[in-house]
């Protein structure tokens, strides 16, 4: 796969701007996540009212990319989605309690992108993803075949909320909530490949974290493994 990356944007508790993020990535630690809210002030209050914190942080990310770029395809990719607002519903039924139509609405996994759809007043081809530990390479997949069909541009949007306590046994992979926003288009700056492996060193970060480490530190090849499949991402510009 060819592409190149337009634009891009992250997101996480504490690390708002570029020199917070380059900070991080050439020193990274888990961040203190206390529930801190992206800013979403562009959009109405009304508008706001309806959105999660995930869905929040997608907007904040993925919105300053896709102004002036007309109709554009979207893909979204997370592991866990919309956790928090699930397990609240879940602790109602327990309780016997009735269940909210619109919480149950929005706790989907392609609400967020119906709501994204909405708000853009924008009807391009939109996907909602759940992948494990190569989610964004996933996603990538999903986002080049949109561009070979001849989408002008594509963005593409990973995100990860840190799961609520009742979790912390059985998700590992979130160590802090981010998110990470990319505007691909057509081009030959970067190439990612699949290979066969059968077996490659552990990550220290989830891959999203760490593709912003090698785009931050210039570097011009990034590898990762993921059960069998090792994925390579690679630098072509001189």
């Amino acid at each position: 796969m060819n592409f190149q990356i337009e634009g891009l944007r992250a997101w996480a508790p504490g690390l708002e701007s570029e020199d917070d993020w380059r900070a991080w990535c050439n020193a990274p630690v888990v961040v203190p996540d206390d529930q801190q809210q992206p800013d979403v002030s562009f959009l109405p209050a009304m508008q706001r009212r309806r959105l999660s914190r995930l869905a929040r942080m997608l907007f904040h990310v993925a919105w300053p990319l896709a102004e002036g770029q007309g109709p554009l395809p979207l893909v979204f990719a997370s592991r866990h989605g919309e956790t928090p607002r699930t397990l609240a519903i879940l602790n109602e039924l327990a309780k016997g309690e009735p269940l909210s139509p619109t919480q149950f609405s929005l706790s989907v996994h392609n609400a967020i992108i119906g709501l994204w759809s909405i708000l853009r007043e924008d009807n391009s081809e939109m996907t909602a993803m759940a992948a494990a530990g190569d989610g964004l390479e996933q996603a990538m997949l999903e986002a080049s075949g949109l561009l070979a069909e001849g989408a002008p541009a594509v963005l593409l949007v990973i995100a990860e909320e840190l799961p609520p306590d009742l979790y912390t046994a059985y998700i590992d992979d979130v160590p802090f909530s981010y998110a990470l926003a990319l505007l691909l288009k057509p081009g030959k700056t970067w190439t990612l490949s699949l290979a066969p492996a059968e077996s490659g060193l552990p990550a220290a970060w989830p891959h999203p974290l760490n593709l912003l480490r090698a785009l931050h530190g210039g570097q011009r090849t990034l590898i990762h493994y993921w059960k069998d499949r090792q994925w390579t991402w690679s630098r072509n510009e001189a």
